[in-house]
């Protein structure tokens, strides 16, 4: 009886602790959602992203955005959607900042490559030297389709060699390729090292396919995902692993602390995750215009905005768009 009173007690301390306090160190990222609208609807999206959605960045504040790296001496523009490649400003905000000496990184899920009107994406990206972060759950086609939809493994696999033949994955072609694994269920990624060797012998035996790194990205309870688990009755049994993993050694690099998450409509957040759930950024700056308005080293040491998601990125070898934090 005792034992199991202590456990209880255990758990009640889990289940009510507060996501610890996270300031915000030096900014080198911005991150652009250009919009909702995507070719796919897959069933882990903390968007919900879909090829129904229509909400897409202006023109306007598009063009806000090199004025914003130049200002802040930025060195990454971090491109997501949706299918950011659909908006119809894509080429031209990659080309303005590249220009400017920028980092581009596009989150690519591939079978955009084989979509009329995309056809020569491949080769866009390659010419402005884009790093593509290209989703790949896992190496096996039954699951990527289930988690991605009917045929996309295929679609995926035709779309890697497209990209490697462009000279991706090439370590003395300064193309980087990287891959995204996430669970396809309830479940924390496994260690991303061993991971990476894993798919880096099955896409080579299998495909002929090389890439530079694999990044293991924790699935956020948010959105589609979440209610996908509501409704297998898994939701609070997820949450609660991730309250469980809590490592502290992963606060340190979190990407929220390095990186601004701006919204399809200029809006400011402090990840993406947070703009999912409409947790704006602290202090007075808050759209896109106010960027150009200050200097860099006033955001250091602000506040970010945490919650109970926020253990998605510190749970077990940690989660960022950037891949595991340890």
């Amino acid at each position: 009886m005792l034992l199991d009173r202590l456990a209880e007690h255990q758990q009640d301390k889990s289940l009510n602790r507060p996501f610890p306090t996270l300031l915000r160190s030096d900014l080198q990222t911005l991150q652009v959602n250009l919009g909702y609208r995507c070719n796919q609807s897959c069933s882990h999206c903390h968007v919900d992203a879909g090829p129904w959605r229509t909400e897409m960045m202006s023109a306007n504040h598009v063009a806000l955005i090199p004025q914003v790296l130049k200002h802040l001496h930025l060195g990454v523009l971090d491109l997501t959607g949706g299918a950011p490649e659909l908006h119809p400003q894509f080429r031209h905000l990659v080309a303005s900042a590249r220009a400017l000496g920028t980092q581009v990184i596009d989150r690519c899920n591939l079978t955009i490559l084989s979509e009329p009107e995309q056809e020569d994406l491949a080769e866009f990206l390659a010419a402005h030297q884009v790093r593509v972060v290209a989703s790949l759950p896992c190496t096996e086609e039954d699951r990527v389709d289930r988690q991605r939809g009917r045929g996309v493994f295929e679609r995926s696999v035709d779309g890697l060699r497209k990209l490697n033949a462009l000279g991706y994955g090439d370590p003395s072609s300064g193309l980087t390729l990287d891959l995204v694994f996430n669970p396809g269920g309830a479940s924390l990624p496994p260690s991303q090292s061993q991971l990476e060797q894993h798919y880096r012998e099955t896409l080579l035996q299998d495909y002929g396919i090389h890439f530079n790194h694999l990044l293991t990205i924790t699935n956020m309870a948010i959105e589609r995902f979440a209610k996908d688990l509501e409704r297998r009755g898994e939701l609070e049994s997820y949450r609660q692993l991730l309250r469980d993993s809590f490592s502290s050694n992963n606060l340190e690099a979190v990407m929220c602390r390095s990186l601004l998450s701006v919204n399809w409509q200029g809006r400011l957040f402090d990840c993406d995750f947070n703009q999912q759930l409409g947790l704006s950024c602290g202090g007075q700056v808050k759209t896109l215009e106010d960027l150009l308005m200050i200097e860099v080293d006033q955001l250091q040491q602000q506040p970010i905005a945490v919650g109970e998601h926020c253990f998605g990125c510190t749970a077990g070898h940690g989660s960022s768009c950037g891949g595991a934090l340890n």
